[in-house]
């Protein structure tokens, strides 16, 4: 017993990282999310003609394109008001990448509630609730930790880590974008 017990630990605090991790990730594909990253003091003008109002209605429907099952054809088909594509093959390409990686990202966020949920019932009814809290804070610190390497990481190199990144989930140079993309 006292190795489920050790084993569910270990499990329930590299879970709460990935689960707190996920949990702002889906909180930032968001419209609310959205608007008030639009509406920050010292958020920078865009010097291509789109109004703040623009912006957030062409992010609103790219994040309603990565909420919902439709293929891509739902942002391919958007156009300007003069009739030109709001995206460009490339932009496409990128969003379908991206889409495949927050429904995973999701569907691992969605398992791991669903894990530590189950986890802390199984724990109230077998009288272990002081090792499940004992492993939540352990996760608690261990996301310190990850989020303070990543901080450093943001500071060192930011460049280095974005395209790490980029190059570990998203397929080929589709995430790299020209100024005059959207």
């Amino acid at each position: 017993m006292k190795f489920i017990t050790k084993f569910f630990q270990v499990l329930i605090a590299i879970a709460i990282p990935l689960g707190l991790i996920l949990t702002g990730m889906r909180i930032f594909f968001t419209p609310p999310f959205v608007i008030l990253e639009y509406n920050m003091p010292g958020f920078p003008e865009d010097t291509y003609g789109f109004t703040k109002a623009d912006r957030i209605h062409w992010a609103n429907l790219s994040l309603k394109y990565l909420n919902n099952d439709a293929g891509i054809e739902f942002l391919g088909d958007l156009q300007f008001a003069d009739g030109t594509p709001v995206f460009n093959e490339r932009e496409l390409s990128h969003m379908v990448d991206v889409k495949l990686f927050f429904k995973t990202m999701m569907a691992i966020w969605l398992g791991m509630v669903a894990f530590l949920v189950i986890a802390g019932l199984l724990a109230w009814r077998a009288r272990w609730l002081a090792h499940y809290w004992a492993a939540v804070s352990a996760g608690g610190w261990l996301t310190l930790g990850l989020l303070g390497l990543i901080l450093v990481t943001v500071i060192l190199n930011f460049s280095a880590l974005f395209t790490v990144f980029h190059r570990l989930f998203f397929v080929g140079d589709t995430w790299l974008f020209y100024f005059t993309d959207t």
